[in-house]
C-alpha cells in the first residue's frame, strides 16, 4: 500500500514508518522537520504541516491510507477534511489512553493516580475520539496505547482490548513504541476495528 504517515519524525511515528517500510509498503513520511525522519528504503520524507488541510490534501492525494501520529493540536475535523478532499478512504490514529475504562464507568483520566499535568493533553485525545465517532464517510480507527508506552525493546507481541485498559497479571499496562507500531500496521493490513477504538498492551 501507499501510506502517508503524519508526524513521522516522532517516537511513535518513526517506529510506525519503519514497520511499514519493513513490510514493503510505500511510505510518504510527513513532518515539520523531515530531516529527522528515519532514512529507510521505501520511505519518502517530505515537509508538511497537517494544520493546513488544503496543503495536506495535496500531499496525501493518491494514498491508500493515512496514519496520524500527531499530537491532538490538529483537530480531527481538519484531518478528516483533508482526507475527503484527497479521496483517501482510511485514517488510523495514534490515540490516547485517558478515556479507557479501568472499571465500569470509570476512565483512566478520572483516577487519582492520573497526573494532573497530563490532563490538558489527554482531554485533546478525548475530544478527537468523540469527533471521529461522529464520522461516517472516512473509515477510521483510533488505537489507544496502554497507560505507559516506552522506548523499550521490541518483543513482537501484544494483546488487544476495546474500551477497557489492558493490564498484565501484575496490574501493569505497558508496551514499547516498536510493538505499538506492529499493532498499528497489523490493523492497517488486516482491519478488525473499522470506525472503532481499540487498545493494546503486553
Amino acid at each position: 500500500m501507499k501510506v502517508a504517515v503524519l508526524g513521522a519524525s516522532g517516537r511513535a511515528g518513526s517506529e510506525i514508518t519503519k514497520e511499514l517500510a519493513a513490510r514493503g509498503h510505500q511510505v510518504l513520511a510527513i513532518a515539520r522537520k523531515p530531516e529527522a525522519i528515519p532514512a529507510v528504503e521505501g520511505v519518502s520524507p517530505v515537509a508538511g504541516d497537517a494544520s493546513d488541510d488544503v496543503k495536506l490534501a495535496r500531499l496525501i492525494e493518491g494514498s491508500d491510507a493515512v496514519i496520524s501520529a500527531l499530537h491532538f493540536d490538529v483537530p480531527a475535523e481538519t484531518l478528516l477534511g483533508a482526507l475527503k478532499t484527497a479521496g483517501v478512504p482510511r485514517l488510523l490514529v495514534t490515540g490516547g489512553a485517558a478515556s479507557l475504562e479501568v472499571a465500569p464507568g470509570v476512565r483512566l483520566i478520572d483516577t487519582p493516580e492520573f497526573p494532573e499535568e497530563w490532563k490538558v493533553f489527554a482531554q485533546g485525545g478525548i475530544v478527537f475520539l468523540d469527533a471521529l465517532r461522529g464520522e461516517s464517510q472516512i473509515d477510521w480507527t483510533f488505537l489507544s496505547p496502554p497507560a505507559f508506552i516506552e522506548e523499550t525493546p521490541r518483543l513482537g507481541r501484544y494483546r488487544t482490548g476495546a474500551d477497557r485498559l489492558v493490564v498484565d497479571d501484575k496490574g501493569e499496562s505497558r508496551i514499547s513504541f516498536a510493538d505499538y507500531a506492529i499493532a498499528m500496521v497489523d490493523e492497517l493490513e488486516q482491519p478488525k476495528h473499522s470506525r472503532a477504538r481499540f487498545t493494546v498492551a503486553y
